[in-house]
């Protein structure tokens, strides 16, 4: 696609002499010349940075927070009482169970949902007992982590998957979101926890909103993909049986799409559990503090631990996601018809 430079160009001109004014508008009037003849007198300015070419940013972002808090407080703390009930409902439910149950629920869990492979099965079961094994302390944090990076991965399904479609559906609501999604994911991953903190105060909740926005966008792409990908001949033909929008969409699409989708669930936990660290930054209890314990403490046996607890859940989610994801191909796949 070629830019038309005709048009960039004195946008771009006009919008950066834009910004020039307004931070000269909004500066501290200690920091402004006296008169603009001191800016062509004095070069000093060229040297070392202008203390009145200051974007005012800072003002007008607090200011719009607490427009939002006030305005819409009751909102945002209907969405935190739900989430944390939640939360607090899946971990008492599994955190009251006895750890042999666990384990063998995981085991079962794993065996169907895999298509009853063993070497899944096995690998799955032994890293889930191998968690308690490192320190007794790990288990219930790990059911803790477990249930947040699930109620996560929970709202990107919900959330990320109609987006996705709808993205593939509308090339021009595509190209609207391609730009907001890339700044999802340049963004750093510690910055999602400040409007979290700001919203919801500190806890389990902030996390859960953290790990929804830092892990939603593979999850969308790879939808949008996987809808794009699907064969326009199958499509086509679908549409020659008298298929509606909706059929083909739920008869066709998806399921030949499900291997993509399935393969950007993988990457949203995989996403999901590299915030866990972070998020106990702001008090969220799970494995992540223990990190976060060990890195303050210098105790490095200690951060080690928690470290490898946590390389052990992601093997765990890896591996189910991956062997349903394979399974659901298999099904997907023609199947080879044998010669007589």
């Amino acid at each position: 696609m070629k830019t038309n430079w005709k048009y960039t160009v004195p946008i771009c001109f006009f919008a950066f002499c834009g910004l020039i004014v307004i931070s000269y508008r909004y500066a501290k009037p200690r920091y402004k010349p006296d008169n603009l003849s001191d800016l062509v007198n004095d070069f000093s300015w060229l040297i070392n940075w202008p203390k009145w070419l200051d974007f005012p940013l800072m003002q007008p972002l607090n200011s719009g927070f607490d427009w939002l808090i006030v305005k819409y407080g009751l909102f945002f703390e209907g969405i935190n009482n739900f989430l944390l009930g939640l939360y607090t409902t899946m971990k008492d439910a599994v955190v009251g169970l006895p750890w042999p149950l666990v384990v063998a629920l995981v085991i079962i869990f794993t065996y169907f949902i895999s298509g009853k492979k063993m070497s899944t099965t096995i690998l799955v079961g032994f890293c889930t007992f191998f968690i308690g094994f490192l320190s007794p302390r790990y288990w219930d944090k790990s059911i803790m982590t477990t249930c947040i990076v699930l109620i996560g991965i929970f709202l990107c399904v919900v959330i990320g998957i109609p987006i996705g479609i709808a993205m593939a559906r509308k090339p021009k609501l595509r190209k609207s979101l391609l730009p907001i999604l890339d700044l999802m994911q340049t963004i750093p991953s510690f910055c999602y926890l400040i409007p979290g903190i700001l919203l919801f105060g500190l806890g389990a909740v902030p996390a859960i909103i953290a790990i929804f926005v830092y892990a939603a966008p593979p999850l969308i792409r790879l939808t949008d993909l996987g809808i794009r990908l699907v064969d326009t001949e199958v499509v086509e033909a679908a549409d020659a049986f008298g298929a509606n929008s909706k059929q083909k969409l739920w008869g066709v699409q998806i399921p030949l799409a499900l291997p993509n989708i399935m393969q950007g669930v993988n990457q949203s936990v995989m996403m999901a559990l590299a915030m866990v660290v972070i998020a106990s930054m702001i008090g969220t209890r799970g494995i992540g503090d223990e990190v976060l314990l060990g890195l303050q403490q210098l105790n490095v046996g200690m951060a080690t631990e928690a470290g490898i607890a946590i390389v052990l859940l992601a093997i765990i989610f890896d591996r189910i996601t991956q062997a349903y994801g394979d399974k659901i191909q298999d099904k997907t796949r023609p199947k080879k018809v044998k010669k007589r």
